[in-house]
């Protein structure tokens, strides 16, 4: 390739590895996480931390921790290169399960954290409205807080649902996956 093609090459690169970089930061992913992320995705072979913070202008162990949230999240994986002592990691290319991975692990943390919330708080309100000196027009407060806890509740089944057809993959049943056509 000549230097105008190189050029061309790199800023659409570029372009995409900034562009997935914010997109994670919607799933709570740090902007550095996913510029590796998306500068391992364009290698074309696997890279140890020195290379990945060479590339990135960043400390090994800012490579360490970004590598690290991204193994967690199946996203990358570490892999043995035969006659080196260093680890190399490369990117999973599967994008489909990579969000589902990164969703999945996501909420299903946030629902969990939510619901063990929402109950805690159901208890204390139906033990609250059984008071004997709790007033009509508190046991109505209480009443609606409690319809609005069990609405929460049903959302948040409903959502782990959700989860569960990502993880299951029959989510691709209701919303196949499609070539696009060029």
């Amino acid at each position: 390739m000549d230097t105008t093609q190189e050029r061309i090459l790199e800023k659409a690169q570029e372009r995409v590895i900034e562009t997935l970089a914010r997109n994670m930061d919607l799933y709570g992913i740090t902007m550095s996480t996913g510029l590796l992320y998306g500068t391992l995705l364009f290698q074309d072979k696997s890279m140890t931390l020195d290379e990945m913070g060479e590339a990135l202008g960043m400390s090994k162990t800012s490579m360490s921790t970004g590598v690290r949230t991204l193994m967690d999240l199946n996203m990358v994986e570490k892999i043995w290169k035969k006659g080196t002592r260093k680890d190399h990691y490369e990117v999973n290319l599967d994008w489909y399960q990579n969000f589902i991975d990164l969703f999945s692990v996501k909420w299903r943390h946030a629902c969990e954290q939510n619901v063990v919330s929402l109950k805690k708080s159901l208890l204390e309100l139906r033990a609250l409205r059984e008071t004997e000196d709790i007033t009509e027009q508190d046991r109505e407060r209480v009443d609606l807080s409690i319809e609005r806890i069990e609405n929460g509740l049903e959302y948040y089944h409903w959502l782990s649902r959700l989860i569960d057809t990502f993880e299951s993959h029959e989510i691709f049943q209701f919303v196949p996956k499609k070539k696009l056509e060029s």
